[in-house]
C-alpha cells in the first residue's frame, strides 16, 4: 500500500510517463490489475491512447474507468441489494413532490416553487450537500451557524426541510447518484479486484468530499494509488499558499491526499517528477519558444516578459461574436489548405481553396482533428459556431449536451396536457396542433384556426359540439360547406387524439399509463423514427441522434414517475408540473461523427487532449471570468459568509474566479503550435463589450504582440470559400448600385461578379444579387384584361373604397382587387361599436313610431326602455352573439347603452332647436339606385355604381324650396376637412348630399333643394368637470356644447335659422359662431351656397376620375402624406407591399397643407377647367 503523485506543469508529459509505467509495470506484473480513473469525457479517448502506445496493441490488464464505472464494477463483483439508482430526473419528481407537501411549512421558498427552474435550484442544492457530504446533522450546524443571518437563516431552514423530507421519501427506497459513492466506499473492502490493483488517477483537477471518501479507502485497500497533479517544477506542491495563487487548488489536492494517507497509516513515495527539458520548455512545445513562455509565466508573478517578435500567439478583435466566429473559420481553412493551391479555386467552395498562412510555419497540413475552438460562453457561440463552421465546410463536434424541453416531441406532450388544464384554450389547442406530430399539415392547421379566431371557439364543450357557422367563401356556398365540412373532420380527429388523456384520473400511475396510451394510440415512436431517418438523409447526424434518442428517454421517465409515485393521489396540474421538471432534467448528447473534425466546446466542461492549434473566443469581461450569476438558492454573498464555518461547500465566487484560472492556464497551454485569442466588441443583444483582463494580461508578457482586425483586411485575402464570398459580393454591389465607390472598388466589384457569374453553381445566384442590389420600383399598370376579371365593366364601389384608392392605389388593389384581408378574430373592437351603435339607433327609430313617438317627444323614460330593447335585439344576433361571450363584453353593453341614451336624447335636443324633421334613417343607395349621382358613366364601356347608406337625412319644408340636412353618425372624432375633400380622401358627405338632394328633387320637382348642412356626429358619453356643482339644466347645456356637431353648414340666413331657431352669438349645436356685426366668426364652418354647389360639382368630377383609374388599372405604390400623417400609418399591408423610401422610385406623394380657401379655390380652378363650373 502506497500513495504516489506524478507532478508536473500543463504540457510536462504527465500522462505520457502515467502510461509508460503503467505499460511497463503491467508486462512486468500481469497478475496486477491497473485500474485508470480519468474523468467522464476522457475514458474512451485515453482507452484508445492506451492501446496505441502499448507495444502489443493490447492492454489486458488495463482497465480505464470513470467513478461511475467503478462503481458499477465493484458492486457487480461484490453484491448487494439491488436498489434503483435516482438521477437527477427522479430527484426532480420527488422534490416536486415533497415540496407539494410541506409548502406550507416553507417560510421563504414556499412561494417561489411553482417557478419554472426553481425545482431544479432547490435539487442542486441538495445535490451540493450530498457531493460535500452533508448530512441532516450537518445541516442543522450549518443553520444554526447562520442563525444570525436572518433571511439565510429561514432559506436553510426550508432547505433543510425539503432535504429531510426528500430523505425520508427515499429512504430504503432508492439512492441517489451522490450516494452510489458511499456505496462504492463501503463495497470497497470485500472486492479482491481492488486489493489486487494499482488504482491512478489523472485528468482531475481536484475532488469532492465524498470523492475524497472513496479515494482514501482506496489507499487503505489498494497495492498503489498513483494521482497527478498539475503544478510547475519551479514550486514546492506540499506548501500550501493563498486561494489567489495558481496552483492553489492543486496544493490543497495534495495536502487532503496526503492526510487521508496519513490517517490510515500508508506512507507516500517519492514522487516523479515530470519537468522540462532543455531551455527550460516542456515536451509539448518542443522548439515553440512562444508557447512555452506562456505556459512558464502565465498568472505568475512576477512574470517575465518575451521580448522578441510573435508568431505563435494572435489577437484577434471583431465587431462580434458572429464575425468572430467567421474570421475562425477563415483562418482554419486557412491553416487546413494546401500551400500551393491555386487562389482562385476558392470560388468552387472547395476545403484547401486559399494556401496556408505564411505566419503558420507549420511545412505539414494541419487536419482538422488538431485543431480545437473553447470559449466561455457555449450558449452564444455554440450555436453561432454550428451555423458558420456549416457555411465554410468545416466538420465540428460540438461538446455540449442539449437539454430536450424545446423539442418538438417534449413541446407535443407538455402542450397535450396544457389543452386539458386549460379546457381547451385557443393557445393550448394550436400550440399543440402546431408541434409538426399530430399528422395535420400546416394548410389545415392554419385553415381551422382561422375559423377558430373567427367564432370565438374554446371551452372543451365548444370543441365537442359540432362546428355550425359557415364561413363566407368568394367561390361560393358549396365550398364554405366543404370547409365547414373539413374543419368538423379536424375537430373530431383532435378530440380521437385527446381521448386517452380526457378520462378521470386521480393517480400519479394512472396519468402515466394515460399519458403512455395517448403516445402509444397517435404512434409517436414511428413519427420519431421517421424524422431520425430524415435526418440522416439530411446529412443531420447530431438531430438525428436526438430524434433517435428522445423516444426512450421519455419512457424512461414515465417509468421513473410510476415508480416513484405510482399510489400517490393527484391532480392534473401537479402531474404537469412534475412532468415539466423530469423533462427540464433530461439532456442529449452526442460523440463525434467522423475522426476529423474540429472540437468546439467550454472552457470549465471540455477536456482536451493535446492539440496543435487552438481558437479561444470571447474573451470578453463577463466571460472571463465568467459572471458569477447569482449562486443559485444559496447566493454568492451567502457562501461567502458560510466559508468561515468548518463545513465545506462549493466554491465561493471568489474561489470560482481563481479555479478558473487554473482552467484558462490548462485550456491556453494545450496546443503545441499556435494559440488565437479573439473578443468582440459588440454583443449579440448589441451593447457594448471589453475585452477580458486577460488581453490586457498577454500583451504585457508579449510586448509585440498587437490587436489584429482580420475583418478590416483586403477582401481577398478573406475569402476563403465560394459560399462567404457571397455576402462580400453583396456588400460590392450595394454600394455600387448606392454611388458609393471608387475606382479600385469598381474594378474589384466587376471582378467578383464576373468570377461568380463565370461558375456555374453561383450563376444564378449572382444573377438574382445584381437584380435585387439595383432594384427600382417601377409602377406597372395592370392590363385591360386583368382588370376586365378583377373589376367586369360595371364597377361596384362604396365611398370608403374610392377614399382608400386616393390615400393609395396599391393598398385598394390588395384589399378590393385581391381580396385580402386580415384574419377575422372573435372580438369586439371599435369598428363593432361603431356598427351596433349605427344599427341600434335605426331600431330605436322603428321603435318610436311602433310606439306612436316622434323624435321630438318622446320622454327621457321612454328613451331608456327603448334604447335598452333595441340594443338588446341588435346585441343578440351581432357576430354571433359575442356580446355575450364575455364579461368584459357585457360591460360594453352597459357601456353603450348609456352611450346611446345620452346619444338619443342629445339628437332630441338638438332636432327641438330647429325646424328639420328626419326623413330616412340609413337610407341605403339600393333603395335609389337610378339616381344620376350614383350611377356614373366613366366611358363608353365603364360604369360605376356607388353602394353604401346615409345615417340620417332631414329635411324642411318651406313654400318653394325644400331644405336637406345629412347627418353621419361617427364613433370616432372626425371633422370635416376641404383640403382632404380635394385630395379625394373624405368625399362621403358630399356624395352623402348629393345623393340625397337628386332624392328630394325627384320627390319634389316643383320645388327648390337646398343643401343646407353636412354634419358629423361624435357618439360618446363626455366626462363633465366640475358637474357635482352644477344644476341638472346645466349640465345639460354642458353635454349639448360638447356634442356639438361638426361639419359645414350653407351660410344662407334662412337654412341657418331654421337649423337652429335659437342661435344668436354662439350655437349649442352646430360649428356656428356670431360676430358683433352679425357675421359669421372665423371659427363657423360655413360655406357660400355657390361654393357648396363647386364641392358637389368637384366631388362627382373626383370620384369620376377615382373610378377610371381604378379601371385603367393603376395600382401605384403612392401612399400620400400629408401634415406628418400617412396612408401607411394604419395600413394593414405594409408587410406587403414593399414600400421603402430608401429604394429609387418608392416616395411618398406629398399633399400641400391648405386652407380652407385655399382648398375651395382649388375646387373652382378645377371645376372651370374641367367645363363643370355649376
Amino acid at each position: 500500500m502506497a500513495l504516489q503523485f506524478y507532478f508536473g506543469a500543463s504540457g510536462s508529459g504527465k500522462s505520457k510517463r502515467l502510461h509508460d509505467d503503467m505499460i511497463e509495470a503491467s508486462q512486468r506484473s500481469p497478475k496486477t490489475d491497473y485500474l485508470l480513473i480519468v474523468p467522464d469525457q476522457f475514458t474512451m479517448q485515453t482507452q484508445m491512447d492506451l492501446v496505441v502506445e502499448h507495444p502489443r496493441h493490447i492492454i489486458m490488464n488495463i482497465d480505464v474507468l470513470s467513478f461511475g464505472r467503478l462503481t458499477h464494477r465493484i458492486l457487480e463483483e461484490v453484491g448487494g441489494e439491488d436498489v434503483p439508482v435516482l438521477d437527477d430526473t427522479g430527484k426532480s419528481l420527488v422534490l416536486r413532490k415533497v415540496a407539494q407537501q410541506c409548502q406550507g411549512q416553507l417560510r421563504v421558498l414556499g412561494s417561489h416553487l411553482h417557478k419554472i427552474g426553481y425545482i431544479h435550484e432547490v435539487k442542486s442544492a441538495i445535490s451540493e450537500f450530498m457531493q460535500y457530504g452533508i448530512g441532516m446533522q450537518e445541516m442543522e450546524r450549518l443553520t444554526e451557524y447562520a442563525r444570525t443571518r436572518g433571511a439565510l437563516y429561514y432559506k436553510l431552514q426550508d432547505l433543510g426541510l425539503l432535504y429531510r423530507s426528500f430523505l425520508d421519501y427515499i429512504h430504503e427506497k432508492f439512492i441517489t447518484t451522490e450516494e452510489t459513492l458511499d456505496r462504492l466506499r463501503e463495497a470497497l473492502p470485500g472486492s479482491e479486484l481492488i486489493r489486487n490493483s494499482v488504482i491512478v488517477f489523472d485528468g482531475f483537477t481536484g475532488f469532492t468530499p465524498i470523492q475524497n471518501r472513496v479515494i482514501q479507502e482506496l489507499i487503505r485497500l489498494a497495492k498503489k494509488v498513483i494521482v497527478t497533479v498539475t503544478i510547475d517544477d519551479r514550486e514546492n506542491p506540499y506548501q500550501m499558499d493563498g486561494e489567489h495563487r495558481l496552483f492553489h487548488l492543486s496544493r490543497k489536492t495534495t495536502a487532503d491526499l496526503r492526510r487521508m494517507a496519513g490517517q490510515v497509516n500508508v506512507p507516500e513515495e517519492k514522487p516523479v517528477w515530470c519537468s522540462a527539458g532543455v531551455e527550460g520548455r516542456l515536451p509539448r512545445f518542443g522548439q515553440n519558444g512562444e508557447l512555452s513562455h506562456l505556459e512558464r509565466n502565465l498568472f505568475r508573478y512576477p512574470a517575465q516578459v518575451y521580448e522578441d517578435k510573435v508568431h505563435s500567439l494572435h489577437l484577434y478583435e471583431a465587431s462580434s461574436p458572429k464575425e468572430e466566429i467567421r474570421q475562425t473559420c477563415i483562418a482554419i481553412r486557412k491553416l487546413t489548405s494546401g500551400r500551393g493551391a491555386e487562389r482562385e479555386a476558392y470560388f468552387a467552395g472547395e476545403a484547401g481553396a486559399m494556401p496556408a498562412d505564411a505566419a503558420c510555419g507549420q511545412a505539414d497540413i494541419l487536419h482538422y482533428r488538431d485543431i480545437a475552438v473553447v470559449t466561455g460562453d457555449m450558449e452564444v457561440y455554440g450555436s453561432l459556431a454550428e451555423e458558420e463552421f456549416a457555411r465554410f465546410g468545416i466538420p465540428i463536434y460540438l461538446d455540449h449536451t442539449r437539454g430536450i424541453l424545446r423539442n418538438p416531441f417534449a413541446e407535443y406532450i407538455r402542450s397535450a396536457l396544457q389543452v386539458v388544464l386549460r379546457d381547451f384554450s385557443y393557445e393550448a389547442v394550436f400550440h399543440y396542433l402546431r408541434t409538426g406530430l399530430t399528422g395535420f399539415d400546416d394548410a389545415e392547421v392554419d385553415r381551422l384556426e382561422n375559423y377558430v379566431r373567427r367564432f370565438g371557439i374554446h371551452g372543451k364543450k365548444r370543441w365537442q359540439e359540432i362546428f355550425i357557422y359557415r364561413e363566407d367563401s368568394k367561390e361560393g356556398e358549396e365550398e364554405a360547406l366543404a370547409q365547414l365540412a373539413c374543419c368538423n373532420a379536424m375537430r373530431e380527429q383532435l378530440l380521437l387524439q385527446l381521448a386517452p388523456l380526457l378520462a378521470p384520473r386521480d393517480t400519479a400511475g394512472g396519468m402515466v399509463q394515460a399519458l403512455y396510451d395517448f403516445l402509444v394510440q397517435n404512434e409517436l415512436q414511428q413519427k420519431l423514427a421517421h424524422y431520425e431517418r430524415q435526418f440522416q438523409e439530411q446529412g443531420d447526424l447530431a438531430r438525428a441522434k436526438e430524434y433517435g434518442q428522445i423516444y426512450a428517454l421519455v419512457i424512461d421517465l414515465l417509468d421513473q414517475i410510476y415508480g416513484l409515485l405510482a399510489e400517490e393521489a393527484m391532480e392534473r396540474r401537479e402531474f404537469a408540473d412534475i412532468l415539466d421538471a423530469g423533462l427540464a432534467e433530461i439532456s442529449v448528447g452526442t460523440i463525434p461523427q467522423n475522426v476529423d473534425r474540429v472540437l468546439v466546446g467550454d472552457i470549465e466542461r471540455t477536456r482536451l487532449k493535446q492539440v496543435r492549434v487552438l481558437f479561444f473566443l470571447g474573451v470578453n469581461d463577463g466571460n472571463i471570468p465568467k459572471g458569477a450569476g447569482n449562486g443559485g438558492i444559496i447566493s454568492d454573498i451567502d457562501r461567502e459568509f458560510l466559508r468561515e464555518s468548518e463545513l465545506e461547500l462549493a466554491p465561493s465566487p471568489r474561489q470560482q474566479m481563481y479555479i478558473q484560472r487554473l482552467y484558462l492556464y490548462l485550456n491556453m497551454t494545450k496546443p503545441s503550435e499556435k494559440l488565437y485569442l479573439s473578443y468582440a466588441k459588440v454583443g449579440s443583444d448589441g451593447k457594448s463589450l471589453r475585452p477580458a483582463y486577460l488581453i490586457d494580461l498577454m500583451r504585457k508578457l508579449y510586448p509585440q504582440l498587437s490587436v489584429e482586425m482580420p475583418e478590416e483586411k483586403p477582401m481577398e485575402e478573406q475569402i476563403v470559400c465560394g459560399s462567404d464570398g457571397v455576402g462580400l459580393m453583396a456588400d460590392l454591389l450595394r454600394d455600387y448600385a448606392f454611388g458609393r465607390v471608387t475606382d479600385a472598388s469598381r474594378r474589384q466589384t466587376f471582378t467578383f461578379y464576373h468570377s461568380y457569374h463565370s461558375r456555374p453553381q453561383y450563376q444564378d445566384m449572382a444573377d438574382r444579387l445584381i437584380e435585387t442590389a439595383f432594384y427600382r420600383y417601377k409602377d406597372t399598370p395592370l392590363s385591360k384584361m386583368v382588370t376586365r376579371m378583377l373589376y367586369g365593366t360595371l364597377l361596384q364601389n362604396s365611398v370608403s373604397r374610392l377614399e382608400r384608392y386616393a390615400a393609395c392605389a396599391y393598398g385598394h388593389f390588395l384589399q378590393y382587387g385581391l381580396m385580402l384581408r386580415e384574419r377575422e378574430g372573435y372580438s369586439f373592437e371599435d369598428v363593432d361599436m361603431g356598427n351596433v351603435f349605427h344599427g341600434v339607433l335605426e331600431l330605436f327609430a322603428q321603435k318610436l313610431e311602433e310606439y306612436g313617438y316622434t323624435w321630438f317627444d318622446f320622454p327621457e323614460e321612454a328613451a331608456q326602455k327603448l334604447v335598452t330593447e333595441a340594443l338588446e335585439a341588435y346585441a343578440a344576433g351581432y357576430g354571433e352573439t359575442i356580446l355575450y361571450s364575455s364579461a368584459r363584453n357585457r360591460h360594453l353593453i352597459r357601456r353603450m347603452r348609456r352611450i346611446l341614451r345620452r346619444t338619443v336624447l342629445t339628437l332630441q335636443a338638438q332636432l327641438r332647436k330647429g325646424a328639420f324633421v328626419p326623413e330616412k334613417f340609413e337610407m341605403s343607395f339600393s333603395m335609389t339606385e337610378d339616381l344620376d349621382s350614383l350611377n356614373i358613366a366613366l366611358n363608353e364601356q365603364d360604369k360605376m355604381r356607388l353602394r353604401g347608406r346615409i345615417d340620417r337625412v332631414d329635411t324642411c319644408e318651406a313654400e318653394d324650396v325644400v331644405y336637406v340636412k345629412v347627418i353621419d353618425y361617427k364613433s370616432g372624432n372626425r371633422r370635416f376637412d376641404l383640403a382632404a375633400l380635394y385630395y379625394g380622401l373624405q368625399l362621403q358627405l358630399v356624395v352623402y348630399m348629393n345623393a340625397a338632394v337628386e332624392f328630394e328633387q325627384r320627390r319634389h320637382p316643383d320645388k327648390r333643394i337646398v343643401p343646407a348642412a353636412m354634419l358629423y356626429y361624435h357618439i360618446d358619453d363626455p366626462m363633465i368637470e366640475d358637474g357635482e356643482t352644477m344644476t341638472p339644466e346645466q349640465i345639460n347645456d354642458r353635454l349639448l356644447q360638447e356634442l356639438k356637431m361638426t361639419g359645414i353648414v350653407n351660410n344662407n340666413d334662412e337654412a341657418v335659422r331654421l337649423l337652429d331657431r335659437e342661435f344668436t352669438s354662439k350655437s349649442e349645436i352646430l360649428p356656428l359662431e356670431r360676430k358683433k356685426d352679425g357675421s359669421f366668426s372665423a371659427n363657423s364652418s360655413v360655406i357660400k351656397e355657390e361654393d357648396m354647389r363647386a364641392v358637389s360639382s368637384y366631388v362627382n368630377q373626383k370620384i369620376r376620375e377615382l373610378g377610371s383609374g381604378i379601371l385603367e388599372g393603376t395600382i401605384a405604390v403612392n401612399p400620400y402624406e400629408q401634415n406628418g400623417s400617412t396612408a401607411c400609418t394604419y395600413c394593414a399591408y405594409k408587410s406587403v407591399c414593399g414600400f421603402d423610401g430608401r429604394i429609387e422610385g418608392y416616395e411618398m406623394r406629398k399633399l400641400p397643407k391648405m386652407s380652407r380657401e385655399d382648398a375651395l379655390q382649388c375646387i373652382h380652378a378645377s371645376c372651370d377647367e374641367s367645363g363643370q363650373t355649376p
